[in-house]
């Protein structure tokens, strides 16, 4: 995941450091002996009282409503003592800052991790994982994982690519080999090495004042954006199938139950595409009813 998930948490902490460096940088004011404060105005050629914007104006860029108390609630902090807290670095691999999407489960669901990783299935009662595999440019990857089979409680998802197969690299295999090759493996222990989802990427969004984040789909494919909404800003693209909502499979939904999740959504959200031409290679012989009745469209647990 990156340092920034979207363009507005990006924003948002620019003017947060921004004023902090303003703030450290004034001259502290003189020791009020008696009398009542009056503020001074702004300064001739200044937008406000201060020199960088404040949080409630970044609302006409990004059409959100931002106010302090919101940022603070969302803000990533970590303790440093007791009673206080402290803006994470930027320096260090972990310094993640999110000021607008907060610690959001969503993201967390959707996130695709750039390592290998180690899975160990078994098969059910019927001597099966629930996994079926395409190959692409001679490499194998996941076609469909079953709702409730075993390949999906493993965390097994669309689109990831199968590396190893017990101990043998995959690469250049046929399907019919990769499959042999899980039916004549044990019963109690299969050993895969699996990469996520190389072919897809995932684009956090924020919803504006109508619960929107500005793209019109059909089919389950994006087919336009709209202008200087949340999934344009973002660099959401046309021409892409939607693989996951908050990291939750939709492929073969229908657009009606694709809806019904987007509008349940929470504000800051995840979409996870694949461009057209990899995806519909990826489903090819496929047919939609087995999408929609056999995929696993369970959310994830994190």
């Amino acid at each position: 995941m990156s340092l920034y998930p979207s363009l507005e948490d990006l924003k948002v902490d620019k003017v947060i450091k921004a004023q902090a460096q303003f703030a450290q940088t004034t001259t502290p004011m003189p020791a009020i002996t008696e009398g009542t404060y009056q503020p001074q105005p702004p300064t001739a050629g200044m937008p406000g009282s201060s020199l960088y914007p404040n949080l409630e104006e970044l609302g006409d860029y990004m059409g959100l409503a931002l106010n302090s108390d919101e940022v603070q609630r969302n803000l990533a902090l970590m303790p440093v003592a007791d009673n206080q807290v402290a803006l994470p670095s930027l320096s260090g691999v972990g310094g993640m800052v999110r000021p607008v999407t907060g610690a959001d489960v969503g993201i967390r669901r959707a996130e695709i991790r750039p390592g290998l990783r180690e899975v160990i299935l078994c098969k059910d009662q019927d001597g099966k994982v629930g996994l079926r595999l395409r190959a692409i440019d001679n490499g194998v990857f996941v076609q469909l994982v079953q709702a409730n089979s075993p390949a999906a409680l493993a965390g097994l998802r669309f689109g990831d690519q199968v590396l190893q197969i017990n101990g043998q690299n995959c690469a250049g295999w046929s399907v019919d080999k990769a499959h042999k090759a899980l039916k004549a493996a044990a019963e109690t222990r299969i050993e895969l090495v699996v990469r996520d989802r190389p072919f897809q990427r995932t684009v956090t969004m924020h919803k504006d004042s109508s619960g929107h984040v500005g793209f019109i789909y059909k089919s389950g494919k994006i087919t336009s954006l709209v202008k200087d909404a949340s999934a344009a800003r973002n660099g959401l693209l046309t021409e892409h199938y939607i693989c996951e909502i908050n990291g939750q499979n939709v492929i073969g939904l229908k657009d009606s139950q694709i809806k019904d999740i987007l509008t349940t959504s929470p504000n800051a959200m995840t979409i996870t595409i694949m461009p057209k031409f990899i995806y519909e290679h990826m489903i090819k012989r496929m047919s939609s009813g087995l999408l929609r009745s056999a995929m696993d469209h369970s959310v994830p647990e994190v």
